[in-house]
């Protein structure tokens, strides 16, 4: 599948993309342990293969209903946000701007917005040891009324694919499909 990237609207600097992308991959060793045990009633449903516990990427497509734009304003605006997972969210909706989501228990920084194309995310759960983060990429592609949600999460430690996996259905995905229904 082939894609058409435009330029940034907001384009970070060299400096502060160099810094985002350094605190995004250069410190993911660890930390995946916490978040097993907080989901453990979770994890014991959705056991996994012997692969994926090395795995350190997913690659999730999904379709909804919508623009690239509508997604995109509900991925970035806080009370949409908020509204659509049911728990508290602070983004600051720019280039270099920090979120809080769910209630605090992810953070992070936007890296990368092109408005209804693309978000890149210093993204971590609060759980992993500071200074982890890993990088979250939703890409949004037209298709006649809908919007394929191409997501790619990278940089996490081995071992958190599984609850990851299958964190994104349940927190994201699954909410977000009835808040546009």
């Amino acid at each position: 599948m082939s894609e058409r990237r435009n330029p940034a609207v907001h384009t970070p600097t060299r400096r502060q993309m160099i810094g985002w992308t350094a605190v995004a991959l250069g410190s993911v060793a660890a930390g995946s342990e916490v978040w097993a045990r907080a989901r453990q009633q979770t994890a014991k449903e959705t056991t996994g293969s012997a692969a994926n516990r090395t795995r350190t990427s997913l690659h999730q497509e999904i379709t909804f209903k919508g623009s690239p734009q509508r997604i995109y304003e509900v991925l970035l605006d806080s009370k949409q946000f908020a509204a659509f997972t049911g728990m508290p969210a602070e983004i600051d909706a720019k280039a270099g701007g920090a979120f809080s989501m769910f209630g605090g228990l992810i953070v992070g920084r936007n890296v990368e917005l092109v408005p209804a194309q693309r978000v890149v995310q210093a993204w971590r759960p609060t759980h992993w040891e500071p200074g982890v983060y890993s990088l979250v990429k939703f890409d949004l592609k037209p298709r006649d009324s809908e919007t394929i949600v191409d997501l790619d999460h990278t940089g996490f430690a081995a071992g958190a694919f599984d609850d990851l996996d299958h964190g994104w259905y349940v927190r994201y995905w699954d909410p977000l499909k009835k808040f546009l229904a």
